[in-house]
């Protein structure tokens, strides 16, 4: 799982991504929210996490850019005020969770084993052109219709929720089978971009997914 961390105390962040980072995940870690919401539109994350007190640009206003960009990835907030109204204006601003300050490193890593856990990143369906994509029906659709296996289901959902990024294969193997996995490699991650884009043209989508073999991939208009 990828993480952006947004957090300009300089030894937290550090500790924070030491952390995380020793729990298989990998960390983007930036000290104000101009480089996060410039990162989010270069990178795909699974997960944000947000400081609400940062400079240049604080994280409720990073977090309403990215939003109003479209980008749906699960934002946590951090802050070290525990006022009713800074959790209102977070999760009014977009944010799925939030943390006060201080809080115990292992109640972070367990609401992040419990985010990589969930076998979709969203029940609503997703569209992207004249795409629409059920997940939990593992069910595509445009002018017609075709199932879709569960890693099938990940991966399209991911590439969506990213369009027009370039994904690794690595990141895509670990969004779709863990980071610790060993049971996939990017032969398998294109062994099923090869799927998808047959699938996709028998629904004659005009969505597509460009990258050759080796990736990156991105998915297309």
């Amino acid at each position: 799982m990828r993480i952006l961390l947004a957090e300009d105390e300089g030894q937290l962040a550090r500790v924070l991504k030491m952390a995380m980072t020793s729990s298989g995940y990998t960390v983007d870690a930036v000290d104000n929210g101009q480089k996060a919401v410039d990162l989010v539109k270069e990178n795909a994350y699974d997960v944000i996490i947000l400081d609400i007190m940062m400079p240049v640009k604080d994280g409720i206003t990073a977090l309403k850019e990215i939003r109003d960009s479209g980008n749906q990835t699960y934002v946590i907030m951090l802050t070290a005020m525990a006022e009713v109204d800074d959790r209102v204006n977070g999760l009014d601003s977009g944010a799925d969770d939030y943390i006060t300050k201080p809080f115990s490193l292992k109640e972070l890593l367990a609401r992040l084993r419990s985010l990589e856990c969930r076998t979709t990143t969203s029940k609503q369906a997703l569209h992207f052109d004249d795409l629409t994509l059920d997940s939990e029906e593992q069910v595509v659709e445009s002018s017609n219709s075709i199932s879709l296996t569960r890693e099938e289901t990940q991966m399209l959902e991911y590439l969506i929720l990213n369009a027009g990024k370039a994904l690794s294969s690595l990141t895509i193997r670990d969004h779709v089978w863990g980071s610790t996995t060993m049971k996939a490699d990017e032969e398998d991650v294109w062994i099923n971009i090869s799927y998808l884009r047959q699938k996709l043209m028998a629904i004659q989508s005009k969505a597509h997914i460009i990258g050759e073999k080796g990736g990156p991939y991105t998915l297309k208009e």
